[in-house]
């Protein structure tokens, strides 16, 4: 057994012990955009810091929860706030609550993000599918030993986020009358904004948008077998020829105004699944 897998289990013990919820689905929630727990019924809330091994947050609006309980009729658990290796973690600790649900039962992964729009068709408040991704952290959650158990050594990434749920996400959001966009995400380190030159190499290699987490996520959900579905808020304008400074403030502003389109389509794909 390995030391990952003793952290896996003793983590889901301790779950065990405190609820009976048996998720199928899983949700990590990014910066602002916490409001889908609103729409659960709530369960069981667990700290992260009373969780053993579990990081905890250390950025402003990420609450630290670990939320148990059914959204449209299915069993959920919800990440609410995220880790980045910005933060100082290493990428198996960023990625550790993934393992954790895969543990619980999850097969299906829900993640979101707040980015920053690449492509000049998009728009600020615009939500967007996450249709591929491009890692540039520098970095992957899958060096080093490789436990047979929790999946392969060479995981095939030509389906990171899986095409049956970005066509459930697209006819929910038809059906709802909420437009959105897809695009490819290119993650970066941060903690910084990039600078112009980046952005134009960021769209030249092909992303729509930019942000700092969700595919160290995706890659460990795709290794164990889970089936993942992304979203971007994208809460700026990226175009270096007309780049504007950005705050906190603004990104946390432009997410909640347009979270509760995204939370809706969220809640409408966890119902058809």
């Amino acid at each position: 057994m390995t030391d990952l897998r003793t952290r896996i289990d003793e983590a889901v013990a301790f779950l065990r012990k405190r609820t009976t919820a048996r998720p199928t689905v899983g949700i990590i929630l990014g910066t602002g955009l916490g409001g889908l727990v609103k729409e659960m019924r709530t369960e069981t809330v667990i700290d992260y810091a009373g969780i053993p091994h579990f990081p905890v947050s250390t950025v402003e609006s990420h609450h630290g929860k670990l939320i148990f309980g059914t959204l449209a009729g299915k069993a959920v658990v919800a990440m609410q706030g995220r880790f980045h290796k910005y933060e100082g973690y290493t990428l198996q600790q960023v990625t550790f609550p993934v393992r954790v649900m895969k543990a619980l039962g999850v097969g299906r992964l829900l993640i979101s993000n707040a980015a920053g729009a690449l492509n000049p068709l998009f728009r600020k408040g615009d939500v967007m599918i996450v249709t591929d991704h491009i890692n540039l952290l520098g970095d992957n959650p899958l060096i080093g030993p490789n436990d047979e158990s929790l999946g392969p050594r060479f995981p095939d990434m030509s389906e990171p986020y899986s095409r049956a749920l970005i066509g459930i996400a697209e006819q929910a959001a038809l059906d709802l009358k909420i437009p959105v966009q897809k695009g490819v995400y290119a993650a970066m380190m941060g903690p910084n904004l990039e600078t112009r030159a980046e952005y134009r190499f960021l769209r030249t290699v092909g992303a729509d948008a930019v942000g700092m987490s969700t595919v160290p996520e995706d890659i460990v959900a795709v290794h164990s077998g889970m089936k993942v579905l992304g979203f971007s808020i994208l809460t700026d304008e990226c175009f270096p020829d007309a780049l504007k400074p950005v705050t906190l403030k603004e990104v946390l502003k432009i997410a909640g105004k347009a979270e509760p389109r995204m939370t809706a389509i969220m809640k409408e794909v966890v119902k058809r699944m």
